[in-house]
């Protein structure tokens, strides 16, 4: 491993540096995507519906209680506490809440598409210093090393290229599971916020 680090230069570490931190970003926020808000969304919707039909809305809200860990119960909570009020209230009480999750669900995930930036930088960066330095070594050498000391600087040059695209290429990877998960998680909150609407506007209609 150390070897290997040793071949490209100072880069190779600086790289490895920006790796640690994209692995850490990346555990962090798939932990909390994936398994803290790992969730039936259907079935949680659906026993607030059939509390809030049954029994009303201190029912439903009990329900909702229950799921105030996922953005979903805190959202759907923020429309029943408005249920007795105006269709446009409950509606804005809906979105202020939809709006107030959406950063929670985003955060720190455009991180790792920085750092994919930045290693493929660095790399590009490590190339062009080994290559500098190949090219000085070249032009002091004695005319029987310059072969070896030009083969040797562009050894170093490729190493940092091929070491900030194999950091790159995962933290891209990464940034695009974790925001299509965002980006699912949102959606299906946007669905059962509009849906739950539509519920409580009937039932004032009926009641």
């Amino acid at each position: 491993m150390f070897s290997f680090l040793d071949s490209g230069g100072t880069f190779m570490y600086i790289i490895l540096a920006v790796s640690v931190f994209a692995l850490a970003m990346f555990l962090e926020r798939a932990y909390f995507l994936y398994i803290r808000l790992n969730m039936n969304i259907e079935l949680a919707y659906q026993r607030i519906i059939v509390a809030l039909q049954n029994s009303g809305y201190r029912s439903a809200l009990r329900e909702c209680e229950n799921i105030t860990v996922h953005p979903l119960g805190r959202i759907l909570k923020a429309g029943l506490l408005h249920a007795g009020k105006r269709d446009k209230e409950i509606e804005q009480a809906l979105q202020e809440s939809m709006l107030r999750e959406m950063p929670l669900l985003k955060a720190r995930i455009n991180y790792l598409s920085m750092f994919a930036n930045v290693a493929t930088l660095l790399g590009l960066l490590g190339t062009i210093v080994g290559l500098i330095a190949a090219f000085e070594g070249v032009s002091s050498a004695v005319a029987a090393e310059k072969q070896a000391v030009l083969a040797s600087g562009i050894s170093v040059a490729m190493f940092t290229t091929a070491f900030g695209l194999i950091v790159s290429i995962p933290c891209l990877v990464g940034f695009y599971l974790l925001n299509n998960r965002g980006d699912h998680l949102l959606d299906q909150c946007e669905e059962k916020s509009l849906s739950l609407f539509n519920a409580l506007t009937t039932k004032k209609r009926e009641d």
